[in-house]
């Protein structure tokens, strides 16, 4: 049921710790791995890796282009690249506020449709429901419906991925394609390394979670094989929260 042997995936901002994880993990579990990132500087990648700016859709519609042309179909997706830029002046950087939506929202909106097309193509346009469905798994955030100070760009392009999702799915799945969202809570990256290195903001977090906690980034990758297998063949338009417990508890 959760085979994923041989199947062509992407994942978005492999070069990070969340990114690199996901598809490591993917690629040891038998996928076939491609890891898009705007540069690549580990030396612990043993996936194919394509550098691109995924703001930049020409260059996004040329690479995807080459890769199916090498892979095949491309068969599952994961959408995790991001950025948050916190600041004191939200509302005043709108240099801030573009980038973040650019490629929080847009860049998945624009690589997600190219995906979608290919395999409406590949299948002639019909759906068969004895055929296996292709899955994009979109990574979201706690910030996607809860309220976090200094950050309304970031904020605000996780809800519309959100529902990018749902809308997405809703149109979609009449071609064999299902998606669905993991909604990490706080996990140990370099993105949120600053954070985590604050004692009292560790502190603070960790007793926010039900599991007394920060995530790892190894703990998104069960939720993506789930997610991308067929063992969730029967889920569309849903969140897997990976947050320790956060969005549910009280007090």
């Amino acid at each position: 049921m959760f085979d994923i042997k041989n199947k062509n995936i992407i994942v978005t901002g492999a070069n990070g710790g969340n990114g690199f994880c996901i598809a490591d993990g993917l690629l040891k579990a038998g996928a076939n791995v491609i890891g898009i990132d705007k540069s690549f500087n580990r030396q612990d990648i043993d996936f194919e890796t394509v550098t691109v700016d995924l703001t930049n859709f020409k260059e996004v519609k040329n690479s995807f282009d080459n890769l199916t042309d090498k892979f095949g179909t491309i068969t599952g997706l994961v959408n995790n690249a991001g950025v948050s830029f916190a600041s004191d002046t939200p509302y005043e950087d709108y240099d801030i506020y573009d980038q973040t939506i650019q490629i929080n929202l847009n860049s998945v909106f624009n690589l997600t449709a190219l995906f979608c097309n290919k395999i409406k193509d590949d299948n002639y346009g019909m759906f068969d429901p004895n055929k296996e469905w292709s899955s994009v798994v979109n990574i979201t955030s706690l910030g996607a419906s809860l309220g976090f100070p200094n950050n309304p760009s970031y904020q605000i392009s996780k809800a519309g991925l959100d529902q990018l999702t749902i809308a997405f799915a809703c149109d979609w799945s009449k071609y064999n394609i299902r998606f669905n969202n993991i909604c990490p809570g706080y996990i140990k990256t370099p993105m949120t390394q600053k954070s985590y290195d604050n004692q009292l903001l560790r502190y603070e977090r960790t007793k926010r979670t039900m599991l007394n906690r920060w995530g790892e980034s190894k703990d998104l990758l069960g939720a993506s094989i789930f997610l991308l297998s067929n063992a969730s063949s029967y889920i569309t338009a849903s969140t897997i929260n990976v947050d320790g417990g956060w969005l549910a508890k009280g007090f």
